[in-house]
């Protein structure tokens, strides 16, 4: 039976005692276990409960028992819950791209140091990211009223009948007006900061080889951000599948345009709230969860697949 020999001792360095070792090893622990004791609590805990809940199911007859993945499969053929991913999937699949091709503009615009007002322009753009969600929805939505808002007041001062953004047929563009006007200060920021440590010597190779200024945004500016552009359509997606605040607040003012499964976060928490249906709540919050897990992860792959 052989035994491992220790390594070799380095000319001049001696050897660390165990003791020291093993103490060094723990010391880690000491700096990451609050940050993991309160991600435990705060996140972990959170999650392994909502599981725990969505095997159960309250029944009249014999209380809270174990259904195992009945919830699930009722989830699955919920017409109402298929109606609210459907709307958010649409909802994605517009406003994501338009915002972040506004922002990726502003961007632009900001790093060619052509643009007069540079600073005014850039705090402009990112005010609006500062303004609560709610306190946002709050404003647009009285903008937008016919009766006592900014529409009300065109069509009487112009005698005319702008249609109400508040209907069920615009209820969805309304909201994803207010979701753009809200965010495409933060993604420009994300998209000027990594034009920003392009290195400038680049550029002027670039130049001297007579590239023109839509040349160096489409060979040069646009691919050597391609990371923040992943970054930022991952957080899009994410956004847009927790879409919640904005037709929360707005339920209220067009009660005929959204309805309590508008999107499946409004769904689930009036199931929750309303329904006292817990049980179902966590399984379609956790249906949810899946779901955009394995939408980002599919854009990080497909973002990175070219990136490389």
């Amino acid at each position: 039976m052989t035994t491992a020999s220790p390594p070799p001792a380095v000319p001049g360095i001696s050897p660390l005692p165990a003791a020291r070792v093993r103490k060094r090893s723990w010391s880690g622990w000491l700096f990451i276990g609050p940050f993991m004791a309160v991600f435990a609590i705060v996140f972990i805990a959170p999650i392994a409960y909502s599981i725990w809940l969505s095997f159960f199911r309250n029944q009249l007859v014999g209380g809270n028992s174990f259904v195992g993945l009945a919830n699930y499969a009722q989830a699955l053929q919920d017409s109402q819950f298929w109606s609210s991913l459907f709307r958010v999937t649409l909802f994605l699949a517009v406003q994501v791209p338009v915002m972040l091709l506004i922002a990726l503009l502003a961007a632009l615009a900001l790093d060619s140091g052509r643009l007069y007002g540079k600073s005014f322009f850039r705090i402009s753009i990112f005010l609006p990211y500062a303004v609560p969600a709610v306190v946002a929805s709050l404003m647009w939505g009285f903008m937008y009223g016919t009766r006592f808002g900014l529409v009300g007041n065109i069509n009487d001062a112009l005698g005319i009948n702008l249609p109400n953004p508040l209907s069920p047929d615009l209820i969805l563009a309304s909201i994803g007006n207010i979701v753009t006007w809200e965010f495409i200060g933060y993604n420009m920021l994300i998209f000027y900061s990594a034009l920003s440590v392009i290195p400038k010597s680049i550029y002027e190779a670039a130049e001297i080889d007579g590239a023109s200024q839509l040349r160096l945004v489409t060979a040069i500016k646009v691919p050597a951000i391609r990371g923040a552009l992943v970054v930022a359509t991952i957080f899009s997606v994410i956004g847009s599948f927790q879409l919640f605040n904005e037709p929360s607040i707005l339920q209220s003012l067009a009660p005929n345009s959204i309805s309590t499964y508008f999107t499946p976060n409004l769904y689930a928490y009036s199931l929750s709230f309303s329904g006292q249906q817990y049980n179902y709540s966590a399984t379609v919050a956790i249906i949810m969860g899946v779901i955009t897990m394995v939408i980002a992860y599919a854009v990080q792959l497909r973002g990175m697949r070219k990136e490389s």
